[in-house]
């Protein structure tokens, strides 16, 4: 479940408010059912809890509060947004990559040693209607992120996967917004998302096979417990 797509609170830029809300909703949502993971939503901005991160905000003040409203009982992985031809856009696009960068960095980093729970990057691209767009710009974008959360991934870190705004396919004009990935109108882009989708299954299988050698090496040696001693 997601509480909100991209909460803000700009009334209240304590966060006091949105922390009150995520705290009373995630609790409703649990109380009717334990049985799905639950986010916030939120696009990543930090808060009065981290007053050292805010500087990596894009000047944006929100009311949201990454650690804060991720630390709340109920809040099972953590979520991050990142736009940055719109956050920083009037920079070029080298130093979008490195706001890119550090932003990847630091929340990953932020939600396995603090929050210790997973994070998924729930929306990123790179939109066609920037002034000089390319492929090959939105290229580099995907290829940071991915190799972020595959970096993250294959060490079994806090990085989960991501989910790029927004894949649409040959007739859905009106749904296009400049950040739409048509597959077989950008087949560079599209080789990316496969590649890295094949390289994260690979690392499920991995983890899985770790597992039932685990499960089997338990029932091993709960067996060995039961049995006779000299037989």
């Amino acid at each position: 479940w997601e509480l909100m797509n991209e909460p803000r609170c700009t009334s209240d830029t304590s966060g006091r408010t949105i922390q009150a809300w995520i705290t009373e909703m995630a609790s409703f949502v649990k109380s009717i059912d334990r049985n799905h993971l639950l986010e916030v939503g939120l696009e990543g901005f930090y808060g009065q809890s981290t007053p050292q991160r805010k500087r990596l905000n894009p000047g944006f003040d929100i009311g949201t509060d990454f650690i804060a409203n991720n630390r709340i009982p109920g809040i099972d992985f953590a979520t991050a947004h990142s736009y940055p031809d719109q956050w920083v856009s009037s920079s070029n696009d080298q130093y979008q990559l490195s706001f890119l960068n550090n932003w990847l960095n630091t929340h990953i980093q932020d939600a396995q040693y603090i929050l210790r729970k997973p994070i998924l990057l729930t929306e990123f691209g790179k939109s066609q209607k920037d002034h000089g767009f390319s492929t090959y710009q939105r290229d580099q974008l995907f290829n940071m992120v991915y190799y972020k959360v595959y970096a993250s991934a294959k060490r079994g870190g806090a990085a989960a996967g991501s989910l790029f705004w927004q894949l649409l396919t040959e007739g859905m004009d009106s749904f296009r917004d400049g950040y739409e990935v048509v597959l077989n109108q950008s087949p560079s882009t599209a080789n990316i998302i496969a590649y890295q989708s094949h390289k994260l299954y690979q690392i499920r299988k991995i983890f899985a096979r770790m597992r039932n050698v685990d499960r089997w090496k338990r029932a091993r040696a709960a067996r060995n417990r039961g049995r006779p001693i000299g037989n």
